[in-house]
């Protein structure tokens, strides 16, 4: 597989400052395991409690810089692996998968749905309003062009009851942590191209720090079964997102191995240490 590392550094809306370092570290551990020079997106800037709007302008270089890097990938038969800090990041990048891969399913692995939009979001981040922008339930600038249909929204446990709504409508499979199989996501994928988001929040709290943890979540190796069961020539691209760097209660250097170790399970199945 020929993977293209993206390692994006441009604030997307970010409100902490962990999720840049974070997105570099891990993402300097893939470019190593890979034995690749990754394609560095953005400058950092800090965080800030903007608003959406604000948030959305200020990220729209970073934005369609993500969107070109994807296409060329692409473009050269590639299979494009972002390491992002943001869900947010993914407002640029799906839009392209779609109108590219019009045959592809989308795993949206998240403890979040992010589906909420301009007008059901009850905190204007930005980045809990990614997928549904992705899906055109509202204009982010970037694309919309995802169909909602072929989302399979998995491991989510905290979702508001506008966004449910939603995700009903717009006829997004969600499968809880509970229900979120090896078996199932294999049968719903059904052998046809996959592109796979990852926020780390999906992880129960203590293996891979994120911003907006949730109890209750799938453990590394539940998420390594589902990398494993897929077929490793059905993966058109990888995004894996909100790494939190700096938790003082997760060591930092074994975060990232395990992002390493659970990335290589889209590679080979491989025994996983934790």
């Amino acid at each position: 597989m020929d993977y293209r590392l993206i390692i994006n550094q441009g604030r997307v809306a970010d409100r902490t400052d962990g999720a840049l370092v974070g997105a570099r570290k891990a993402g300097h551990a893939l470019a190593e395991h890979l034995s690749v020079e990754p394609t560095i997106v953005g400058q950092p800037s800090p965080a800030a409690q903007d608003d959406w709007r604000p948030a959305l302008d200020q990220a729209a270089d970073t934005l369609r810089a993500l969107a070109a890097a994807v296409s060329s990938t692409l473009d050269a038969a590639g299979v494009p692996l972002l390491v992002t800090n943001t869900c947010a990041a993914s407002l640029a990048t799906l839009p392209v998968a779609a109108e590219r891969l019009p045959d592809a399913v989308f795993l949206w692995i998240d403890a979040h749905g992010d589906f909420n939009t301009p007008d059901t979001t009850e905190s204007g981040y930005l980045g809990g309003m990614a997928l549904a922008g992705a899906c055109g339930l509202w204009d982010s600038g970037h694309g919309g062009s995802v169909d909602p249909r072929k989302v399979i929204l998995v491991g989510a446990r905290d979702i508001d009851s506008a966004e449910l709504a939603l995700l009903q409508h717009a006829g997004v499979t969600i499968l809880s942590p509970d229900q979120a199989t090896p078996g199932a996501v294999q049968e719903l994928v059904a052998g046809r191209p996959v592109w796979i988001h990852v926020d780390w929040d999906v992880l129960e709290p203590g293996y891979i720090p994120a911003a907006y943890k949730i109890p209750s979540g799938l453990l590394p190796g539940q998420v390594a079964a589902i990398f494993a069961a897929l077929p490793t020539e059905s993966i058109r691209g990888v995004e894996l997102a909100e790494f939190e760097a700096g938790d003082p209660d997760v060591p930092e250097a074994l975060s990232v191995e395990l992002i390493v170790e659970t990335f290589q399970h889209l590679q080979q199945p491989l025994e996983l240490h934790r």
